[in-house]
Parts: C-alpha cells; structure tokens; sequence
C-alpha cells in the first residue's frame, strides 16, 4: 500500500483560508502527487486534483454527498436540503427536475433576455461616467433570471435582492464580516422566495407554465409529496444564485479581452473563436475552488486507502491548471479547445461527471451561453476605455475578483 502523504501542520484551516485557490496545488506539489490529507475544519481530510482523481472523485458508488459540505458553506452558498446534498434515488429525482427546465431554447431565452437587459442598460452608461462592470452585471443577470424563471421582481428591490445573493457568493470561504453577511442574505432570500413559492401554491400567483418556478413550486417526489416550501424555496435559489454569480465570469471576460486585445476582432468573427474563448476563460480563471465528497464505504485507489466517512475534497481550479493536462497551463490560449472533444473529468470549473446522473452543475450550458452573451456585446455592441486602475486576482480571496471591479470609461455604443 502506498504511503498518502501527510501536510505537517497540525491543523490546516487556517492555511486553507489564507491560501484559497493554490491551497491544494502547492501542497501537490510540495509532496510530488495529487493526492494528499490535512486535517481540515478539525477533520481529517483527502484532497484530490487532476483527471483521474476527478474521475474518481464522481463515482457515485464510491463517494456520497450527504453530509460532506461544511455547515457553513451550506448556510450560505448551497442552502440545507438542496440537490448539492443528495444521493441515489432522491439526487437522481432533483436532478432531473433541474435539467427539465435546461433546455436548448430555455437556455437561448435566458441568454436573449440578459443581452437585451444588457443593451438597455448600455443606452444609460454614456451619460454616467465611469462604470463599475461588476456592479453592473450582476442587476443585469438577476433581472434577466427572474424573468426567465418567472419570479416576481419589482424594480425597487433589484439592488436588495442582488446583494442577497451577491453574500451568499461570497460568504462560505469568508471569516467575519463576510460570511455574516452570506448568512443574513440567505435567511432572507430564502423568506422571499418561500412566499413565491407558497403564492403559487395557493393560487394567488400565476407562474407561466415550463418556468423554473412552476417547475420547482408544483415538482412532486417519489412518494407524490410536493418539496416542503423552504426546500423549493432553496432549489429556486439554486437557480437565481448561480445565473448572478455569471457575472464574475464576465468579469474575468472583460479583463481577458483588455489582457488579449487581439481576441476581440477574433471573437466577432464568428462563433468557433468566441467558442474557445469563453471555455479558456472558465478553465484559466477562478471560480469555486473545490468540490466535496465522503466516501461511501472503503476501498483502495491506486494504493491508497479510503476510509468510511471520510471527507474528501476535490481541486477544481488546480485541476484546470494541471500541468499534465495542459499545455503551458498558467497562459491564456483559447485555441487550446479547437477541436476540443468535452472531458468530463479533465475540465471542472463547474463540477465534472455527467450533468444528469452526477453532480455535474445543470446551469453550464447557462453558464456558457451568459458568456458568449457578454463577450459579444462588449467586443462588438459597445466601445469603452479601461482606465489605469488594479486589475490583479488575489488568489487567497475565495471567491475573488479584480479590486477595481474593472472599471469602464467612455462607454459608449458602437458605430
């Protein structure tokens, strides 16, 4: 049996906290593997990074989700009884609730409804000054997915509600302030979305047929029992908060496009280039940086030993940096994924393994199309400056972001 090696320090949470993003990877790296444990929020853990430990890692068999995500990251980011924490059956049910509202022309309409969002906005921009596109873009986003979903959302309370979901983003890898505010902001989004929710339920509110919130409101499970409110309440969520967090994706967009200027007469010339770069985006910055898991029942994996119940975390940006799986893996190259044929386990940022029967995140395609959204209309719909201003990732901040916001000046439409 291989020996797994062992982090020195007693006790790694806060070298965890402190480190963020590279946590995992400069450990791997220390010890010369992919596979190492620390002990973590006074637990032992196994933490994983590349293709055959994300392989691994999304076997169902061998791993389960129940109880693996820290308390504190469900209080904020996830919610408590959403599909994130589900296995076998119960995951299998929920899972498919999700990818029915997933499809093709649904994720088309989202993407036309934040462009036209989007291109209304951009009217007013030339008349305000400098503009903060990370302030922007998430009104813009949540605008947009109310509206596709079919929730309600009066004007006057679209910069509450989107800073209600901007903490819990923000909150489960925070200490203090930070994750206090994730708290707060799920307690609250969740009361506003379970009155939605028991609003259609009792027939006060009409929810078009096929939207999110029909689907989830009126979604029965196995036994014909409707989900109780705040869990339908924490599955809407599961749809409004992760199309908001987009917006730091498009961030990351903008900053590739000033970083890669040439990129931005090859992505209006078709969509192939706008293709490749929006997936470079996605691997070469960061997003969430891991995955949990516990293991099932033991085994032995590559010598390695696995005991019950024992937590196991999974490097997604480590593994979309991984310098057996790419080439020059710390340079932006978007044609890397010409001819791309889809890894599901080489390329995580939004999770790995199958959309329907894994944990594989249901909104990618969203994802994807948000973003081939926002990069068409800041390389072809408007013309900007960006200002001498700090643009440097902190990658000890989860989740971070330019600490300027990338800030725009002259925005104007394009001629």
């Amino acid at each position: 049996m291989a020996t797994t090696p062992a982090d020195r320090s007693p006790e790694s949470t806060l070298a965890f906290f402190r480190e963020g993003y590279r946590f995992i990877s400069t450990r791997c790296e220390r010890y010369d593997t992919d596979i190492f444990t620390a002990r973590l929020l006074l637990e032992q853990t196994i933490f994983l990074r590349g293709r055959e430990a994300a392989e691994l890692f999304y076997d169902t068999e061998r791993f389960r989700r129940a109880g693996a995500a820290p308390k504190r990251g469900q209080r904020t980011l996830t919610g408590q009884g959403g599909v994130q924490g589900l296995d076998g059956a119960a995951h299998a049910d929920r899972k498919a609730m999700f990818m029915s509202i997933m499809t093709p022309s649904a994720v088309a309409r989202l993407g036309q409804l934040f462009a036209d969002q989007w291109r209304s906005r951009l009217a007013g921009w030339g008349g305000t000054g400098p503009v903060v596109l990370r302030d922007e873009v998430g009104p813009l986003l949540l605008r947009a997915v109310c509206a596709w979903a079919g929730v309600p959302l009066p004007e006057s309370e679209v910069v509450r509600r989107n800073a209600q979901m901007q903490a819990m983003i923000d909150g489960p890898a925070a200490l203090g302030p930070r994750h206090w505010r994730g708290l707060r902001g799920r307690l609250r989004a969740e009361r506003w979305i379970a009155d939605v929710v028991e609003r259609v339920r009792t027939g006060t509110l009409p929810a078009p047929a096929g939207s999110a919130l029909a689907v989830i409101a009126e979604h029965r499970d196995a036994d014909g029992r409707l989900l109780p409110r705040r869990v339908a309440a924490v599955e809407l969520i599961n749809v409004l908060r992760p199309t908001v967090a987009v917006d730091r994706y498009v961030v990351f967009a903008a900053l590739a496009l000033h970083d890669h200027p040439a990129w931005r007469d090859r992505v209006r010339t078709g969509d192939e280039p706008t293709e490749w770069f929006v997936q470079e985006v996605r691997r070469y910055y960061p997003f969430f940086p891991v995955a949990f898991a516990r293991v099932r029942h033991s085994f032995e994996w590559q010598g390695h030993h696995f005991p019950k119940g024992r937590r196991v975390l999974l490097d997604l940006y480590g593994t979309n940096h991984h310098p057996r799986l790419w080439a020059e893996p710390e340079q932006f190259h978007p044609e890397r994924f010409a001819g791309w044929r889809d890894d599901p386990y080489g390329f995580v940022p939004q999770g790995g393994g199958s959309h329907l029967g894994g944990h594989r995140c249901a909104g990618e395609w969203i994802t994807i199309e948000l973003m081939k959204q926002a990069v068409g209309l800041l390389a072809g719909a408007m013309d900007y400056q960006v200002p001498p201003q700090d643009l440097a990732l902190n990658l000890s901040r989860v989740p971070t972001l330019p600490p300027s916001g990338f800030v725009l000046t002259g925005v104007r439409r394009a001629g």
